[in-house]
């Protein structure tokens, strides 16, 4: 089937990772970039026995759902695969897809799924992007057919599943405040300075990555990450973006001569102002450092979080217990509600972060813990401390290790709010967590608009 034409396909609906669905002789067929009511023609690019994948290559008749693209890199970045599709109906296949997984993995009584919290800001929403400077810029079909020469240096996104190649982005749309000037600017500086952008492949160039951290307080931090150790260079694009941009809160640099960008365990250099920025949620601080997560839609994770403290139902007398607590930010939320906070995560920095996030909020009923979690809650652990009232859990895609839901079950808490990016594994630990808990509520809320990523809370109560 590879290779074969499909004419006339109408696409019926949305599927998991956000590709659309059509049938074609008893076949599922999956499609990218196209939306529920287009008919088109598809291309075969792999064929199994019960379903293909496709591309479709002429379009006869739009869905009256689209809506126009608004960002001149559609289709070719990777990012915001959903732009075509209006919100609403993005809204409406998130929730759909929380419904489809906790029915088909789950297998327990799911009560009535409540209407996704949407995002007031469909754009612009980030607090951090990471880009990546590249020698080898992806070309389009158009100007690889043109057999013209062009600048081949880039400063973007990573195409999907290529990793040497580079999409040079002018405008993004996920990210306001002067991330964009910011980005064009240290591109063209670079450009007209003849500073090598990184080779992929052979491992070597100058600069190789841009991170730029925002806030809702107007905050701004820069990290430019250098493949190479050359001090004379790495002053001058330093100095270029300090003299330029004098209202940015933190400039920071790293040198790092790694095969891979992750830069957990290198050393963090500040060139300019603090090395961190502030968050502000409900009179609340938090300090957000280089190394540092925080979920990356600063307005949309209050809601997220004023769920998860709506669910715990809290009072002022309970013991709570914050799984995979991160830095703190669920933990430190919700503790002037709580007796007590316990938070609990792997990595150590983060914990260091959340213990200097409750000091700032002068909170003096929070205990900070890191360690591999399925190791970490153990009956020693347990012992030790108060024994939960409500327990949060926010673990990460792949959902909780066995070890951990055993010792949930073991607990018996009264309630547990289970905070989740992943439906799918989420629906899985409750089906496992069912053995002694009911499933009182589910909470889509939409994190990511444009894309097909979903977060999801839902409350768990003991059974009596």
């Amino acid at each position: 089937m590879k290779n074969k034409v499909i004419e006339n396909l109408t696409i019926e609906r949305i599927a998991t990772e956000g590709k659309s669905v059509a049938h074609h002789e008893g076949k599922v067929v999956f499609v990218q970039n196209v939306a529920p009511g287009d008919v088109v023609d598809v291309r075969i690019t792999r064929g199994k026995s019960t379903f293909m994948e496709g591309e479709a290559i002429k379009i006869h008749q739009y869905s009256p759902d689209r809506v126009e693209p608004f960002c001149s890199h559609f289709g070719v970045c990777g990012g915001c695969k959903w732009q075509h599709i209006n919100y609403e109906l993005q809204m409406s296949y998130k929730r759909q897809q929380v419904i489809d997984q906790f029915q088909r993995i789950g297998k327990l009584p799911v009560p009535e799924v409540q209407p996704i919290i949407g995002s007031a800001n469909t754009q612009y929403y980030r607090n951090k992007l990471d880009f990546t400077f590249s020698n080898n810029r992806w070309l389009t079909r158009e100007e690889i057919d043109s057999g013209k020469e062009f600048e081949r240096n880039a400063l973007g996104f990573h195409i999907p599943k290529r990793f040497d190649k580079i999409v040079d982005v002018e405008h993004c749309y996920l990210q306001g405040n002067l991330s964009n000037e910011v980005r064009n600017a240290l591109r063209d500086f670079a450009l007209e300075n003849g500073i090598s952008f990184f080779d992929m492949i052979q491992q070597k160039g100058l600069l190789r990555n841009l991170i730029i951290r925002t806030s809702t307080t107007g905050e701004i931090m820069v990290i430019v990450q250098f493949g190479e150790d050359q001090p004379e260079n790495i002053q001058k694009v330093m100095e270029f973006l300090s003299g330029r941009f004098p209202e940015l809160t933190s400039l920071l640099y790293i040198i790092n001569l790694k095969k891979n960008e992750t830069f957990h365990d290198q050393d963090i250099h500040t060139f300019m102002g603090r090395d961190y920025i502030v968050e502000e949620m409900e009179g609340l601080e938090f300090r957000i450092g280089p190394k540092s997560f925080y979920q990356t839609n600063s307005l949309q994770a209050y809601e997220l979080y004023k769920v998860a403290r709506e669910f715990a139902g809290l009072t002022g007398e309970e013991v709570v217990y914050d799984l995979y607590t991160g830095t703190g930010t669920i933990a430190n939320f919700v503790a002037k509600n709580a007796k007590q906070v316990i938070g609990i995560e792997y990595v150590e920095a983060a914990i260091e972060d959340a213990k200097v996030n409750a000091k700032v909020n002068g909170l003096e009923n929070t205990l900070f813990y890191a360690g591999d979690m399925k190791d970490m809650l153990n009956d020693e652990f347990i012992a030790s401390h108060a024994a939960p009232d409500v327990i949060i859990t926010d673990p990460p895609r792949a959902g909780m290790h066995e070890d951990v839901v055993n010792m949930l079950l073991k607990l018996e808490a009264p309630k547990i709010v289970y905070v989740s990016c992943n439906p799918a594994t989420q629906a899985r630990d409750v089906a496992l967590l069912g053995e002694k808990y009911k499933l009182d509520i589910v909470q889509p809320v939409d994190m990511f608009p444009q894309t097909y990523h979903v977060e999801n809370v839902v409350l768990l109560t003991l059974n009596k």
